[in-house]
């Protein structure tokens, strides 16, 4: 699909774009982009296939930039990502998308936005905006499950956060690299190596890297929330562990001297008193012992 540049994007064809020289945004596939680079004179050298791209970033080659972004499903952080290959010239924007992704992003700024894309600067911004615009709930859904965890701790119900925490943290990193990528991103295009935007323009990616930017700030400070949270299940596991140890040792130390009595007496020496008559006077000893064991707990506040 082929979009006129302007307040209201416009959609048009080849032919015209060829014949008019007018500023177009172009959405392909990656089976298309030899051919439409051909056709637009423009020569892109691509590092890598569409599968293989990892990384949001963007460089500047002899007659373009060249540009990729890796962007993280909402649903599913850890996995696949929508990648995208975008090449612009100072009269073209041509991004290439075998998901469908980018298609949907310019359909929703078509949409939404009043001003879509008089300029290449102003399309670059609405569709960058766009895949981000929907990570603030995001991450204020990870500071309500961290919340919510907090107050199970604290409440001593802490069977299942090992096993949801412990995801929440791997997403959150992956989120923090990718913001950090996008805010480099737009520092990149806001330096203007190759002389292709406007001056006046390039506020508008300088947004975008301070937007970026407060996205990654705000997902650090869910990670240091996120160990606060593990620090506070690992001091209750300790807690319990501690109660257990004690209630052990309690245990331990009541029935130390009972062994003992029960050693000494279990001997059977034939000049032992206690032989004839002593099984109850041991009984009583024994049951006297546990009595002043419970006592000194007590008195203690150990039990």
């Amino acid at each position: 699909m082929i979009y006129m540049l302007g307040s209201q994007m416009e959609e048009t064809d080849m032919e015209t774009v060829l014949t008019t020289g007018i500023p177009a945004i172009f959405l392909i596939t990656e089976a298309q982009f030899p051919q439409v680079m051909e056709e637009l004179s423009i020569n892109a050298e691509s590092d890598s296939p569409l599968s293989e791209i990892c990384f949001c970033k963007v460089e500047a080659q002899q007659e373009c930039l060249y540009g990729t972004f890796a962007i993280p499903r909402l649903l599913d952080v850890l996995g696949s990502r929508y990648r995208i290959a975008c090449v612009i010239t100072e009269k073209y924007v041509v991004l290439v998308d075998n998901d469908g992704f980018a298609k949907r992003l310019v359909e929703r700024i078509r949409r939404k936005k009043a001003h879509q894309g008089e300029t290449r600067e102003r399309f670059l911004y609405n569709f960058m905006a766009e895949f981000i615009s929907k990570d603030a709930v995001l991450l204020e859904n990870y500071e309500r499950e961290l919340m919510e965890m907090e107050d199970q701790a604290g409440r001593g119900r802490v069977e299942d956060i090992r096993s949801r925490i412990q995801p929440i943290r791997k997403q959150l990193l992956t989120l923090r690299g990718y913001y950090d990528q996008i805010a480099d991103m737009g520092r990149d295009l806001e330096e203007n190596e190759n002389r292709y935007f406007a001056k006046k323009q390039l506020r508008y990616f300088g947004t975008v890297a301070d937007r970026a930017d407060r996205l990654k700030d705000r997902t650090s400070h869910l990670l240091e929330y996120a160990q606060q949270v593990r620090d506070s299940y690992q001091a209750v596991i300790d807690a319990k562990q501690n109660e257990n140890m004690q209630f052990l040792t309690m245990i331990s130390t009541i029935f130390f001297p009972l062994t003992l009595i029960t050693g000494w007496y279990g001997m059977n020496f034939r000049d032992m008193p206690e032989l004839d008559g002593g099984y109850p006077v041991v009984i009583l000893v024994s049951i006297l012992v546990v009595i002043i064991c419970i006592f000194i707990f007590k008195k203690k506040k150990i039990l």
